[in-house]
């Protein structure tokens, strides 16, 4: 004896004959995705994961076995549980935090400047090593947007990256000229956040 009814065993043909016509047009759309290539990724906008979907990336390269590279240009003075974790994969992971704090707390236009150069300077190294796959510049969009580094300057070095390098830059305000060249813009919208509550930036959840 069953439940099924025939209105049942019909809606169950109808679901199976429209999955095999949806499965043979993804198919016939994939079969034509041949190319492989590095990426220009980039993060932006006012909603938080930014950079947690970027350090998702960075833990995939580890499970491939692939050695990535990490510049923290602001988040440097936090002590963040995924550098915690990438840490103890050192053969696959190398991370530079080398900034102070965001601009209102460090309050010295030269030093955040001086920071932004070093780090700059760290990331075309990662960038020009064919040892990594993938770079993350963690925060960059914020260097540029204060002025910290010349824009000609770094897209110049994103376009001429190595063809199969993968690079993601994040952080809010992501200049025009940055999102023109790239090919994956994700833009992270704030819909609610507890901040606005009055619940303060948390282990495991921020950083």
């Amino acid at each position: 004896m069953t439940d099924e009814t025939p209105e049942t065993d019909h809606d169950n043909a109808r679901h199976h004959e429209k999955m095999a016509k949806k499965k043979a047009a993804r198919d016939k759309i994939m079969a034509g995705k041949t190319i492989e290539k590095g990426l220009l990724i980039v993060h932006t906008g006012k909603g938080k994961g930014k950079s947690t979907a970027a350090f998702g990336m960075v833990f995939r390269c580890v499970g491939h076995g692939m050695k990535s590279g990490v510049i923290q240009f602001v988040k440097g003075a936090w002590g963040t549980g995924e550098r915690t974790v990438l840490e103890k994969f050192p053969d696959l992971v190398t991370i530079k935090a080398m900034g102070e704090g965001f601009t209102w707390e460090t309050q010295d236009r030269e030093r955040d400047i001086a920071h932004s150069r070093a780090a700059w300077e760290e990331a075309k190294k990662m960038i020009a090593d064919p040892d990594y796959k993938m770079v993350l510049l963690d925060e960059l969009n914020i260097v540029l947007r204060y002025d910290y580094l010349p824009l000609d300057e770094v897209l110049e070095v994103l376009k001429n990256k190595p063809a199969d390098k993968h690079l993601i830059v994040t952080g809010r305000n992501a200049k025009d000229e940055l999102i023109e060249i790239a090919d994956l813009v994700t833009e992270m919208e704030q819909v609610k956040h507890p901040f606005r509550s009055g619940v303060k930036a948390q282990a495991g959840i921020e950083f």
